[in-house]
């Protein structure tokens, strides 16, 4: 009796250090969220694309006792939900449930996580959908989405951080049932985990959740060092050909030295919302480009990973990294081909719009970094930032998922964190940041482009031929004189262009 109470009070409380918790007794809900320290840098060699496997393989397939299908049916009247989502270096999935169904739903959570079924008419439909996407739907799907990842694969290349989340063509043909079951065991263990809680919910079920997740494996998981970006020679150009694509998507990228856990990140907050806060219209880069010229759809800077940015107008949690890059993110211009389709005037342009609209978003930066932001333009952007960053953290959820990665970053609450730092700084704070992070002459650029403009595209960086805006007649007729006169500027701002690849469409995330 000694020894079972001894081993029970053991297993509530080892993992005390790593619980988070966010109680909240007027919430109707209950979210949990289990972070592994373990994401798809621990991939082997030739399998990328396992841990992925893995978290989706529990939370799309059945548990010992009950079916996938089965699972569903049960929680729908519920309104219960999960997922997995795995990023570079963590793993998490997240549970949430109205209190009053807790209890009914919490044993399909304990399932799921401590005793998925792995069956094989699982397996074989969530591989055959991440195979799908690797091979299809990357391509396919958002050339925005496709431009990003072929950023990565760049920037990170030769590093456990180069594929994507969802792996390489070949590594996923390599994965085998028996590799989840392994990679589950060895990797989703209770020692590289951080329990989060959020809602109303009592000591008591706390106390059994503690108990419970430390039942999964005893596994001391050796996690690899994570990769660091590569420093370009230069500015470096990929451009991906491929037939039927819509413009041209543009994703810039260089290494960045800190991340939120340096306060110099406050700093650059506010310059990066300047120059171009995800989504915001009042951005330099977005007026410049998209509400001055008509261009594209928008125009945005970044100073950390952004997941999903074509679906989230927030930046959400969940995807806290170690390696980091500065990025600028132009959504598709204009290509040769179309304009000349529109426009009888432009009918003999060899190249559409990207080697300008590039040429302008690096200007950009490069003033930023020359001549710094002004007091008022500094005031302005640290007022709205101020008030801003306090929507990240408008649920539940995200509460309590940016308090798990505060923690990942030796922060205790990054959003408060930064408020308060925020408060202190001043215009040259920020403009010593600027100066010390951020840099244009060595990037580099990924542009997914139609086959037909990518010869001549390459061939213009390469030259550093001037690129004059094209615009319609009547378009240009109706902008002011400053427009042009900066156009002409812009036209043949140098780039520090060193390489230039064109790569198949076909090629890529072999």
């Amino acid at each position: 009796m000694k020894t079972l109470l001894l081993t029970i009070v053991f297993a509530a409380t080892m993992f005390a250090q790593d619980v988070v918790e966010l109680k909240q007794p007027n919430s109707n809900k209950v979210v949990i969220k289990l972070m592994f320290r373990n994401g798809s840098i621990t991939d082997p060699k030739g399998k990328e694309g396992l841990t992925s496997a893995t978290a989706n393989l529990i939370t799309q397939g059945g548990t010992k006792e009950m079916t996938y299908s089965a699972i569903q049916e049960m929680i729908y009247p519920w309104a219960a939900g999960y997922y997995s989502q795995v990023d570079k270096e963590v793993s998490i999935f997240a549970f949430v449930v109205h209190v009053d169904f807790l209890d009914k739903f919490y044993p399909i959570m304990k399932g799921l996580m401590l005793t998925p079924a792995f069956a094989e008419n699982d397996f074989q439909r969530v591989m055959k959908n991440q195979q799908n996407y690797v091979d299809q739907v990357i391509r396919a799907s958002s050339d925005e989405e496709y431009s990003k990842k072929a950023l990565e694969d760049l920037l990170f290349r030769g590093t456990n951080y180069q594929s994507m989340v969802q792996g390489k063509s070949e590594g996923v043909k390599n994965i085998t049932l028996d590799d989840i079951k392994t990679h589950y065991a060895a990797m989703f263990t209770k020692n590289n985990l951080t329990i989060g809680i959020a809602g109303r919910y009592t000591d008591a079920f706390l106390k059994q959740l503690k108990t419970d997740v430390g039942m999964l494996s005893a596994a001391k998981p050796v996690l690899p060092k994570p990769g660091k970006a590569v420093m370009p020679k230069g500015i470096e150009v990929e451009i991906i050909a491929k037939d039927g694509a819509f413009g041209s998507a543009i994703f810039t990228g260089t290494p960045l030295a800190i991340t939120r856990s340096s306060n110099d990140f406050a700093a650059l907050m506010v310059a990066n919302s300047y120059l171009g806060e995800h989504r915001k219209s009042y951005g330099q880069l977005y007026q410049k480009l998209r509400e001055i010229r008509s261009m594209n759809y928008g125009d945005y800077s970044y100073i950390e990973w952004y997941n999903n940015g074509g679906g989230y107008m927030l930046p959400p949690s969940g995807v806290p990294r170690q390696s980091n890059y500065f990025a600028l993110w132009i959504r598709p211009v204009q290509i040769a081909k179309q304009l000349h389709q529109q426009y009888e005037e432009l009918k003999d342009i060899k190249i559409g719009h990207a080697h300008y609209s590039l040429r302008m978003a690096v200007r950009e930066v490069d003033l930023l970094i020359k001549k710094g932001m002004t007091k008022e333009d500094f005031e302005a952007t640290r007022t709205f930032l101020r008030s801003y960053i306090k929507l990240y953290v408008a649920t539940p959820a995200e509460q309590l998922g940016y308090l798990m990665d505060s923690r990942f970053y030796g922060r205790k609450d990054y959003i408060k964190e930064m408020d308060n730092l925020l408060a202190k700084l001043t215009a040259s704070d920020v403009n010593k940041a600027i100066k010390k992070y951020w840099r244009t002459d060595n990037m580099f650029v990924t542009i997914v482009t139609d086959r037909s403009e990518a010869d001549e595209l390459a061939k213009s960086l390469k030259e550093n031929t001037p690129s004059p805006m094209s615009y319609s007649n009547i378009v240009k007729a109706g902008l002011p004189k400053e427009v042009l006169d900066e156009d002409d500027i812009v036209a043949i701002f140098p780039l520090n262009v060193k390489k230039v690849t064109i790569v198949d469409s076909k090629d890529t995330f072999k």
